[in-house]
């Protein structure tokens, strides 16, 4: 299995730094969990109410909102 970025990565580069910031700090971090879980409850009032095209992506992106983490790492992975 290979990695898609490789290599030698500098903690002091600027995309690095972008990467920590965005990543590390608010997608695995509160306000990734708080925005997850209020989009959930947003699709769950939407769905309560009828509103199906309004819950429905609402939902599946406070699910991938929750699950970002996973899906950074799983996106690192190329198929050989």
């Amino acid at each position: 299995m290979q990695f898609a970025f490789s290599g030698n990565i500098s903690q002091g580069s600027f995309a690095y730094d972008v990467y920590e910031i965005a990543v590390e700090k608010i997608l695995k971090g509160p306000v990734g969990f708080v925005g997850g879980v209020a989009a959930i409850v947003l699709g769950a009032i939407s769905l309560i109410g009828g509103r199906y095209m309004t819950a429905v992506p609402s939902i599946l992106g406070g699910a991938v909102l929750l699950k970002a983490d996973a899906i950074t790492n799983s996106l690192g992975f190329t198929v050989k």
